[in-house]
């Protein structure tokens, strides 16, 4: 069974995605929305298995995104930034972009 994470977990996690990584949200979106064109989104949820998020598009609509975590299932709330910077990090591998560096 998928681990799922309390809300505190989640109202951090989201709370600090959303306050201070939309770009990176955007970023990683884009990278797995199947060539679509994505020009912003907002993380919208998180488990043990992978991530969500709601893109808007170039056109207006949305499209929900879940993207598995790259190391593969995670029950700790500190594993969530590992596997999201991971994500980032594969997101600018498949854009061809450059990735600042993780302090």
């Amino acid at each position: 069974m998928t681990h799922r994470f309390d809300d505190a977990a989640l109202a951090g996690v989201l709370g600090h995605m959303n306050g201070d990584h939309a770009d990176d949200n955007a970023l990683i979106a884009r990278a797995f929305a199947d060539g679509r064109n994505v020009v912003s989104a907002e993380m919208t949820g998180f488990d043990g298995a992978g991530g969500d998020w709601r893109a808007t598009l170039a056109d207006g609509t949305t499209l929900d995104v879940r993207v598995p975590w790259p190391g593969g299932e995670i029950t700790e709330r500190r594993e969530v930034r590992r596997e999201i910077v991971a994500l980032y990090d594969e997101s600018c591998r498949r854009l061809g972009i450059e990735p600042r560096p993780h302090d």
